[in-house]
Parts: C-alpha cells; structure tokens; sequence
C-alpha cells in the first residue's frame, strides 16, 4: 500500500462541539470537474482483515476531510475527519475504533466485518472564493468465503437413513442455495432446508438421489463449492437369470448369468437343488446331461446393506 503518516492529534469530542464543527466543514456545491474516486486495496477484502480505501484525484487547496458511513451525509453517519491546517483528526457516531484516516484522505478499515459493507463516503472541503466541496462514494464489499460441504454420512442406506447436507461456513449475511448436477434442486417436499437453505436435508434418501451436489454462497456476487457426491447404498433387487431359455439337449453347454440392481455390487451364489454350485455372476456347466435336469437359483448379497435377494430357475435337460 506504500507508507501512509497518520496525523499525530486525534480528538474524540462532544456532541456540542461536533456538532459545530459539522456544521463549520459540512459545505457543499456540485462536484467539479476533477472527479474525485475511490479505490480499495484489496480489491476483495476477506472478513477479519484489513482494507485501504484509496481517494484520487484530489483537488486543489484542501481544508479538511470527512467520512461518512454510508450516502448520507449527516452527524449520525459520521466516521472521522481530519483538519489541514491542525492535523487534528476528529472521530464521530459511527467511528467503531478501527477506523484510521490519513493525511492524503485515504482511510484503513481493520478487521472487517460483515458490518463495514456497504458505501462509504468521503466530503472534501477547500478554502477559496467561499467554501466549496467535492464528494466521492464507493461501495465495499466483502470477498466471499469459499464454500465446502459437510455430511456425517456421505453413503445412506435406501429408506432407513436421511442424507444431510451442511454448506460451510456458517456466516451472517449471505445466501446460501443448494445444487444438484449443476441444476438448482427440485421442489419437493423430501427436500427440506433449514437455516436459509444452508442445511439440505433428503427424508426417506433413494437411490435417485445420488449424484454430485454442490452449494452456493451468495452475496453481491456468487461462489460455488466443489461438488461432493452423495453415494446411496441400496439392493439388492431382486436377481434375474439370463437367457430365458428352460430346455437344453445332452450334450450342450449350460451358459447361465445373473444380474441384480446393487449398490455396491452385488456378490453371486449359484444353487442347484438348494446346494452350493459355485460363486460369481456366471455360471458355466460344459456338455451336460440329464442329470443336470433341477431347479438353479441365484442368490445376491449386499455387504453393504446386509441384504440378500434369492431368483429360482427351472432347468430340463432332454
């Protein structure tokens, strides 16, 4: 920001006496034609940290300076001031203990908070041919906190558990809204969020619910977190046997394979008559014979939910 000399008197007075000297710097005419601006260093200022608003373009012959809190400029919204000819500062109303102006009209903002947004003001007095003034406005805004999300589950179970989904950081002031495949969520009354859409809450969690989700956090501006995926575990369905086909001849070779909807997948069993064959989604049997001729059943578990789903074939081998 470069070296800045704060002026070395700082007065805090009495309403009377503010209210005079008011009265004495608060004349102004039209701007000139030297625009006076505002610049804040940083640009984006985080919460909790420190901001410079930087005034350009200053005229000629200055008396004194004065920030307001706000576009009004009156009593009640006045920050500080400072005096030329003195190098007094004078701290009004709205003066929190963390303002500081500075000779060249520039004033420091420390720890910001969600408080200090808004516009600022600043009134410059001259001497001349009467006392003129020129004022300049700027608005602050708070650079936005990037958001994450949080869960204590990020794998419910299809139908026993509610999925919730917190957008941090908690903070005043901001929107939060909630997301899902990029897409803004649907309306429905599953959905339930609390606490100004910062908690998303899924009642009775299903199998369409999984998916990347994300949260916003909004202000003047937008910010959005990076997507977490939401991973419901459910199944398994019940299995299907594939082909359909129930008849051989002697001589052919059994190719079975079975199939069921499971997150995660589902492991496979293969019965014949109630008695273990083997494991694994396909079942291969080489040339067989009448013997072979009973009743196939796939049975499908999930490690996950703890369930098992059972599918029975009849067989006839000619």
């Amino acid at each position: 920001m470069g070296p800045l000399s704060a002026p070395p008197c700082t007065l805090h007075i009495t309403w009377k006496q503010l209210l005079l000297t008011a009265s004495l710097l608060i004349f102004w005419n039209p701007p000139t034609t030297a625009q006076v601006t505002i610049e804040a260093q940083p640009t984006k200022v985080p919460e909790g940290k420190d901001v410079l608003l930087l005034v350009h373009n200053l005229p000629q012959n200055i008396a004194a300076y004065i920030w307001y809190k706000g576009q009004i400029m009156d009593v009640r919204h006045y920050i500080t001031a400072y005096i030329i000819d003195t190098e007094m500062i004078i701290l009004g109303p709205a003066y929190s203990g963390r303002e500081t102006i500075y000779s060249n009209a520039s004033l420091l903002i420390q720890n910001v908070t969600q408080n200090d947004t808004g516009s600022y003001t600043i009134q410059i007095t001259q001497r001349g041919h009467g006392t003129k003034g020129v004022t300049g406005h700027f608005t602050l805004y708070l650079e936005l906190p990037e958001p994450y999300i949080t869960s204590k589950n990020f794998n419910p179970m299809e139908t026993k558990n509610v999925a919730a989904l917190t957008c941090e950081p908690k903070t005043q002031g901001y929107t939060y809204m909630g997301r899902v495949n990029c897409q803004s969520l649907p309306v429905s009354p599953r959905l339930k969020q609390p606490g100004k859409n910062r908690i998303l809450i899924l009642t009775g969690v299903t199998r369409n619910d999984t998916g990347p989700y994300e949260c916003e956090i909004r202000d003047v501006g937008s910010i959005c977190s990076d997507p977490v995926t939401l991973d419901v575990l459910y199944g398994p369905d019940f299995p299907s046997i594939f082909p359909s086909l129930t008849d051989y001849q002697s001589g052919e070779n059994l190719h079975l394979s079975c199939f069921a909807d499971s997150n995660p997948p589902a492991e496979y069993t293969w019965l014949m008559h109630g008695k273990f064959l083997q494991s694994g989604q396909k079942l291969f049997i080489p040339q067989i014979t009448t013997k072979h001729t009973g009743i196939y059943g796939c049975s499908a578990r999930n490690p996950a939910t703890g369930r098992e789903r059972s599918t029975f074939k009849m067989i006839v081998v000619a």
